[in-house]
Formats: structure tokens, sequence, C-alpha cells
């Protein structure tokens, strides 16, 4: 009895190490051999033993077009097949996969419902038009970009910290249950709402090229970067974002209010807000620093302190104002007014960013002085006619 029973280990072992897996696609071959996991010439299989307990497979851009042989890396924890010519994949089989990266690949479709273990999925630059990961509960960071996709279902998701779906076709997403979420990128889609009241965890944030017209941040305290550009926003407050160092809310042409009054300007080291011509006024903690210090914006837009100072530029008429030019500025001790229509001028008045008026004068041929005022940021105010204009000048001695 006792040889009967070694002798049938031997011949299941025998019969277990003569198993080979079908490799159809002669370029996955050569990616094994070259990794130790197939020998000799390419001749279409590989010994199965020599693949069922590899944990980690790594065969991207290797011109890839068919993964089949995949299903019998039984024991597969990492797969990274990304820059291939894959159309399809199947790794229903391959259940303890925690990584798997098929990054711009050919893709229509990817069946991840037997991978419950799945804690990072990458498949952006794909031909994906649906996503199911409802069966994928760990799933902590999940990349889809620039597929097709036009509705992710992400509420079983609870485990996500970081999210790339920019560049689909997604018209609506709920994050209310993906409270972890530290990075949130879904620029270019055709979103029009999203409520982020959930997402206190996040420290960037990207909805650029969207719809969007309203959004409310108040709850994301954490938000370092914060890139809005080419919405449709008409008002933003975001005096309860402390913390944000990168601000880009350029072509959001209704946009005619912004608040940035968070007490931490000094921080925000990188500002644009171009082609906003409906933003007049952008309310800030220094009106002097963020003139000195964020050059990125409109002509026509000017930092205050309050409305007051906002008050103040609303009653500019802004087509006689193109008819006057300050020079020099900066200006060190005077300035001279270049009027390029000869209207009449009643009076000059100069002001403080928060409203105050600190000069006035009717000599308006001759240059005005300005000796007496300290270094900093002004608004001109000429009278004619009963038109204003407004423009900024820089003292700088």
């Amino acid at each position: 009895m006792k040889k009967i029973t070694t002798l049938l280990a031997i011949l299941i072992a025998t019969t277990l190490f003569a198993q080979t897996t079908n490799i159809p696609d002669p370029n996955f071959e050569q990616a094994l051999i070259d990794l130790g996991y197939d020998s000799g010439t390419i001749d279409g299989s590989v010994p199965t033993a020599n693949i069922s307990g590899v944990t980690s497979l790594l065969v991207n851009n290797k011109n890839i077009s068919d993964l089949t042989g995949i299903e019998d890396f039984t024991s597969l924890e990492l797969l990274y097949a990304q820059l291939n010519n894959l159309s399809s994949i199947n790794v229903t089989q391959n259940s303890a996969l925690t990584l798997l990266n098929v990054s711009y690949n050919s893709l229509t479709s990817l069946d991840i419902s037997n991978n419950s273990n799945l804690n990072q999925l990458r498949c952006p630059g794909n031909s994906l038009q649906i996503l199911d990961t409802n069966s994928n509960p760990l799933l902590a960071v999940l990349y889809c970009g620039f597929n097709s996709i036009p509705n992710l279902n992400l509420t079983n998701n609870t485990a996500l910290t970081y999210l790339d779906c920019q560049a689909n076709s997604l018209t609506s997403i709920d994050l209310l249950q993906n409270t972890g979420l530290t990075t949130i990128n879904i620029g270019n889609n055709d979103l029009t709402t999203i409520d982020l009241s959930q997402n206190i965890n996040t420290t960037a944030l990207s909805l650029s090229g969207n719809n969007l017209s309203n959004l409310n941040l108040s709850n994301n305290s954490l938000i370092q970067t914060l890139v809005l550009q080419n919405n449709q926003i008409s008002s933003l407050d975001l005096s309860t974002n402390s913390n944000i160092t990168f601000l880009n809310v350029s072509n959001n042409s209704p946009l005619n209010n912004l608040d940035l009054r968070n007490g931490n300007n000094t921080n925000l080291s990188n500002f644009s807000a171009t082609g906003n011509p409906n933003l007049t006024c952008i309310f800030v903690d220094d009106a002097a620093w963020s003139t000195a210090n964020w050059t990125n914006i409109d002509a026509t837009s000017t930092f205050v302190i309050d409305q007051a100072a906002c008050d103040a530029l609303s009653v500019a008429d802004n087509t006689f104002e193109t008819q006057f030019n300050l020079y020099p500025n900066p200006v060190k001790n005077t300035f001279s007014i270049q009027n390029k229509s000869n209207y009449n001028i009643d009076n000059i008045s100069i002001y403080t960013l928060i409203g105050k008026q600190v000069l006035k004068t009717s000599n308006t041929n001759a240059p005005i002085d300005i000796n007496q005022l300290k270094n900093g940021v002004y608004l001109v105010k000429l009278s004619s006619d009963n038109r204003t204009a407004i423009q900024k000048i820089i003292i700088n001695k």
C-alpha cells in the first residue's frame, strides 16, 4: 500500500509538471521567455507549473495583442500590461489580483467582477463605455480617464482615496459615499453639477473643462490644488479654503464674484484668473500684496479687500476709461495723463484699495505729484461731465 501511495504521488506530480498553458500570442510568450518563465523557442505554450506561483508580472509595452494564458497565473497579485494592443483580457480566474494596470490598450470591456481583492485599477486610454466596480469594495486607487464612460457608479467603493476619470463622457457622478477621497480629477467631462459636501479629506480637485455653473466648497477646507478653468461658474466663495496653494479659475465667462479672503493668501503661490470679462473685483486679504504677486488676471479685474472698494470701481465707464493712459506706471514722484480724445477732466482723485481718498486735485494738465503717498497700489479716478474712469497705478519710489 505504501508503494502504491508513493507511486500515486509521483504520478500526480509528474502530471502537474507536464501540464502546459496555451500562449497563442508570440509576443506574450517571448515576454515570458525573457522573464525566465519559459525557455527555448516560441512554441505556443508554457509549463503551467512555471507560472501558477507567479505573484507579479510585468509585460507592459511588449506589443501583445492576446493575453490568453493569463488565467493560469492563479497566484497573480500584480499585473502590469499597459501600452500593448489588447482588445480584451480575461482576469476572472486571477482572484488574488490587488493591482491591475491595462492602461493605453484598445479594451472595449473589462470584467473585474471576480477580483474582489483589487485595490488599484489603472485603465485609462482605452475604449471602455462601461466600467463596473461594484464587486471591488477594497478599491482605493482608480484611473479610468480617456475612455467613453457616461456613467460611473462608485457607491460601493468606499475605500477610494484617489480618483482620476478625466476626459470621459460623464454627465453626473455621485461621490457622497467616497468620503476618503484625497485626490479627485474629473476634468473634461460634461458635468453641470456636483456635490462635494462629504469629500472633506480632498486636497487636490480638478473639475476643469465641464459645464459647472455653481460650486460649493465650504466643506472642503483641506484643498490645496484647485483647477476650475473652462467652466461656467458665476460665483465662487473660497473664504473657508485656507490651504489653497494653487488656483486656476480662468475662462469662466459668467464669473462676477471671487472671494479669496481666507487669511492665507500669501501661501497661494500659483494663481490664474484670466478670461473672465465680468470679474471686476477679486476679494483678497491684502489688495496691494495680491496686485504685486498675482499678475495673471484680466486688465478689467482689480484686487480689493471689501465691498466698499469694489463699489468705488463699479461707477467707472469702461468705454470712457480706455481714452486715458497714466504714465509712467509704476511711478516714483509724478505721473501724467494721456488724454486720447481731449476730454475736459474736471478733477482727479486717488484712493487706496480699501476706498480711502488720499489725494484730490483739479490741476489736471500738470504732472500729478504723489511724493506724499507711500509705496503701494492705488486707484486713480478721473471725472469728466458726470462720467468716470478708474485706473490702477503702482507707486514704487
